[in-house]
């Protein structure tokens, strides 16, 4: 019976900037290097009976691309992803901060 731990472990280095994106491109001279957030979760167990399960799943963020051009580099970010990890980041931060308020007034 295989090890279900090990066989995600296998499947879960597939995950990330390269499986998403593919590896580093020229273009008339340029270098583009993705960049990219990547996160997985996995589980798995089985029951007295014999019976075995797992699942899991991943997922891949465009962050952005490291830019090449002849000696100098400069990170160029994915300005749709920016907005997406930062509306929600200032919001929790903003109610965080309203609670922190309230509660030195009183």
């Amino acid at each position: 019976m295989p090890n279900i731990a090990l066989e995600l472990g296998k499947v879960s280095t597939n995950i990330g900037v390269q499986s998403a994106y593919g590896e580093q491109q020229d273009v008339d001279g340029v270098r583009l290097i993705p960049v990219a957030a990547t996160w997985s979760g996995f589980g798995g167990g089985s029951d007295p009976s014999g019976g075995e399960g797992g699942g899991g799943g991943g997922m891949t963020m465009p962050v952005g691309a490291y830019v090449r051009r002849g000696d100098t580099i400069t990170f160029e970010p994915n300005l749709v992803s920016l907005l997406a990890v930062a509306i929600p980041f200032v919001w929790v931060a903003g109610h965080a901060l309203s609670r922190i308020i309230r509660a030195l007034k009183k």
